[in-house]
């Protein structure tokens, strides 16, 4: 063990020494993180066309009429000239909406963009859904190959979730295998194959479904949102804060992030072939920096639809009443790959450090007689201050390896300090302290 905690030093030395002497940042795996990620600057309106503002076309203030149609014809028409749909400041209630080529949305301070709670009124389209592309609900707002789309102001988008939610709990109660599927609602946003995307300062919040949901997009910032949904009195399911799904380059900034699910969850596909299927893929580049947490499932997860995670980067966010700070769901129906993920200069408080366990929900092999091997490699924990009731929830399994992980500088809090480092072969272990203490409630 001594070696190998020399020779991970010793690389990790050499990378820092090569990322100073280049001047240029650089991705866990060594390749440049593109100046791209630099900028941070929220969505300038003044810069994209006409102002198309929904009272002046007859839609008006009411939070009990559904004006679907109404709104649905100005974004139409801001799409011949290419142009920003404003919601002004009131309450205006919707079913889904579609964005299209050339057009923007745009929340001013003040501005409820309210989601029915009726889900008729979310037509079924292809869509995708837990690591599947199927017919499902649409979205409250939806974008499909709309390139340099924007969302924007200090507004807000509110599912209207709670009818949702309790609909949701009862059918647990009496079909209690039920899936979250099963009790039809929309997610808040889907955006998907878009390109250079920008979504800046909105609150999104009490979404039905997943909240922020990313699929087969390139270049997209999520900058300076809040995005919640309660735990009590009723719990919002499966209200992630965001789901990226086959995307690349994508960067989480300035975020605050409290929902009843996985604040970041990585998806990308499931089932025995997943791997093979053109509709599924990986992640690649995402950087999630500078972010608040309060109550959620994990900071960070991979999974549970989710076929080839890289290059992810968690860093400088402070994390208070989490389940978890880092969590890896290794499906043994489901081929998988996460590698190169770098978690640091973190604090606050999670009820687990790092959790690495099969996970069997609706568990399904097919029909496939040689269950799918699965592996993580490369996963760095450093410069972390955490309370915790558990530092090392790490499973062996035969279905899933677990290599070159690493920790260093971790000054932790634990009811339970154990760590069986026995189960990741490759284990670089520098500065880490781990002191007992109570249970978090």
């Amino acid at each position: 063990m001594k070696q190998i905690t020399m020779r991970f030093t010793f690389l990790t030395c050499m990378i820092c020494i090569s990322m100073s002497l280049s001047g240029q940042e650089k991705f866990p795996d060594g390749t440049p993180v593109p100046e791209w990620f630099s900028d941070s600057e929220p969505v300038r309106i003044e810069n994209l066309g006409t102002r198309y503002v929904i009272t002046d076309f007859g839609v008006v203030n009411d939070s009990t009429l559904l004006q679907t149609e109404r709104i649905q014809v100005v974004i139409d028409k801001a799409e011949q000239t290419g142009g920003v749909v404003v919601i002004p400041e009131g309450t205006y209630l919707s079913g889904a909406l579609f964005f299209r080529p050339g057009t923007h949305l745009h929340l001013t301070k003040g501005a409820v963009l309210k989601g029915s709670d009726d889900i008729s009124h979310f037509p079924v389209v292809t869509t995708r859904m837990e690591g599947q592309t199927l017919k499902y609900f649409a979205a409250l707002v939806n974008a499909d190959g709309v390139n340099g789309f924007t969302i924007s102001g200090e507004g807000t988008i509110d599912g209207n979730g709670l009818r949702y939610w309790k609909s949701f709990w009862l059918r647990r109660a009496v079909i209690p295998k039920c899936t979250n599927m099963d009790e039809l609602r929309p997610r808040l946003l889907y955006l998907s194959r878009c390109n250079d995307v920008r979504i800046s300062d909105v609150h999104l919040m009490n979404s039905p479904f997943w909240t922020t949901h990313l699929y087969q997009c390139n270049r997209v910032k999520l900058l300076n949102l809040r995005i919640s949904s309660p735990y009590k009195p009723v719990k919002a399911p499966s209200t992630d804060a965001v789901d990226i799904d086959v995307c690349t380059d994508v960067l989480i900034k300035g975020c605050y992030m409290s929902v009843n699910d996985d604040a970041v969850a990585l998806k990308g596909g499931k089932g025995p072939w997943a791997d093979k299927d053109p509709n599924n893929g990986g992640n690649r580049n995402i950087i999630i920096e500078d972010c608040t947490y309060g109550f959620c499932h994990s900071a960070l997860t991979c999974g549970s639809e989710s076929v080839y995670n890289r290059n992810i980067i968690l860093r400088r966010c402070h994390i208070r009443n989490a389940s978890r700070l880092l969590w890896l769901k290794m499906r043994p129906d489901t081929p998988q790959r996460y590698e190169y993920i770098l978690v640091e200069d973190i604090d606050g408080d999670a009820k687990s450090f790092l959790v690495v366990k099969p996970w069997t929900q609706f568990f399904d092999l097919k029909g496939r007689k040689d269950p799918p091997m699965s592996y993580s490699d490369y996963v760095t924990m450093r410069n972390i201050e955490l309370e915790c009731n558990v530092f090392f929830e790490v499973q062996k399994s035969d279905q899933y390896q677990l290599n070159h992980f690493a920790f260093e500088n971790l000054r932790i809090k634990a009811n339970n300090d154990a760590c069986d480092k026995s189960i990741i072969p490759v284990f670089g272990w520098k500065d880490v302290k781990v002191e007992k203490c109570y249970p978090k409630n």
